[in-house]
């Protein structure tokens, strides 16, 4: 029983780091992703410091990197935490297997002792002969030579846990170690996110003197989004009606052909609201169905970024506006990708933005702020199929995304993949 508990224990404490493992490898992933974003808006912001002029961009770019940096910390305390909880599980370990080396020890020594006792031939011919009958005699023979087995079993056991012993030792030290460099590293960190807090301050005391400023550029950006609004309402709505005009024409085509065979007329379907229209067809709704499938695991329009302005309503100083979609800050010259298969509603230029409008079924993603677009009206992509690259403006390499559903605007972060 004592053998059993032990290679149960030794079999435990063998998979026990496997889900700490598992835990910090996440853990790493996710502190590396968070600084891969921190030095993309950090390069934005560099080449933003370079112009004169503060933007709004630059603003939330740098609200957005504290941000980060916040996150990042989280991560760094709770990859402390596991290697805490790791290090407490190793110490344990480590007292147990003293303690099971002790015991084995000393019965290893006691069973030497026996054995020195009885080492000569002539000892143990008595002890066999001393039986009272033939069975005992016999059970004495056999229960020598499981001593033998027995004594050289233990003195495995002895082996593997001074094995198991001395490499626990050894993962608690670089646990330690471990430790010891994320603490620096977490310290490190926070003397960073307290350098950006102070300059969010300055940069925000800047604003301040100059709000008049950031209330103009927000009027013109309230008028150049409006006529992009109204640009896709319009493209919808053309859209809605070529659809109701198709369906139509198909009802009449069918009660033309019964007439002519001599059949009553098909009772004529119920009309569908005008949302509805837009998946009249089977493509249609094929796609409609497999955007709405993919809701939460859509693919980034670009490769590598971070949103610096959420959907909803947002305030400025005094100034208020709402935001129909996300921008995503990204690398100069990066490719914008369709998120998912569709047909090209529109390309445009409005104000001297180029937007691109992909209809799937009835639900539109729409992409603002490119140069040189790759596809042209009438187009069909394919998922994270090249359409164009971002535009690099006084606001830096900046991409506006939303998503609609026949006339309503979605929240974009709530159908890309987290």
């Amino acid at each position: 029983m004592k053998l059993h508990k032990l290679l149960l224990f030794l079999l435990l404490i063998a998979f026990a780091p496997a889900a700490f493992a598992q835990s910090s490898s996440q853990l790493k992933r996710k502190k590396e992703a968070i600084q891969r974003e921190i030095e993309l808006l950090q390069k934005n912001l560099n080449k933003a410091a370079q112009g004169k002029k503060l933007t709004l961009s630059e603003i939330r770019a740098l609200s957005t990197k504290i941000s980060l940096m916040q996150s990042k910390i989280t991560v760094i305390n709770s990859e402390i935490k596991n290697l805490d909880n790791e290090i407490h599980e190793n110490k344990n370990t480590v007292h147990s297997l003293q303690g099971q080396l002790a015991q084995l020890k000393k019965e290893y020594a006691g069973m030497i002792r026996f054995a020195q006792r009885n080492k000569n031939s002539y000892d143990k011919m008595m002890f066999i002969f001393a039986a009272r009958d033939f069975n005992q005699a016999y059970k004495r023979i056999k229960y020598l030579q499981q001593f033998g087995q027995y004594r050289k079993k233990q003195a495995d056991y002895i082996q593997g846990t001074e094995k198991n012993l001395n490499y626990k030792i050894v993962v608690l030290d670089k646990s330690l170690k471990a430790k010891s460099s994320l603490l620096k590293e977490q310290e490190t960190e926070q003397g960073k996110l307290a350098k950006n807090k102070n300059e969010q301050a300055t940069v925000l005391n800047q604003f301040s003197k100059q709000e008049k400023q950031f209330g103009r550029d927000i009027a013109k950006r309230k008028k150049q989004q409006a006529a992009i609004d109204r640009e896709i309402r319009n493209a919808i709505n053309r859209e809605i009606a070529l659809a109701r005009k198709r369906a139509e024409e198909e009802a009449r085509i069918a009660a033309a052909k019964a007439k002519a065979e001599s059949k009553p007329a098909p009772a004529e379907k119920p009309k569908p609201k005008s949302g509805n229209y837009l998946t009249a067809t089977p493509e249609a709704a094929r796609l409609s169905a497999g955007f709405e499938t993919n809701r939460g695991r859509l693919p980034w329009p670009v490769a590598s970024g971070s949103i610096t302005e959420g959907f909803g309503r947002h305030t400025e100083g005094q100034a208020g506006y709402t935001n129909d979609g996300v921008n995503i800050m990204t690398s100069e010259g990066a490719t914008v990708r369709a998120v998912f298969g569709g047909e090209v509603l529109f390309v445009t230029v409005i104000q001297g933005i180029y937007v691109v409008a992909i209809r799937h079924g009835e639900y539109f993603t729409i992409y603002q702020n490119l140069k040189s677009p790759s596809v042209s009206k009438g187009e069909k992509v394919e998922t994270r199929q090249s359409i164009g690259t971002v535009a690099t403006t006084s606001d830096g390499a900046v991409l506006h995304f939303e998503i609609m559903r026949g006339q309503s605007k979605l929240n974009p972060e709530a159908w890309i993949a987290k």
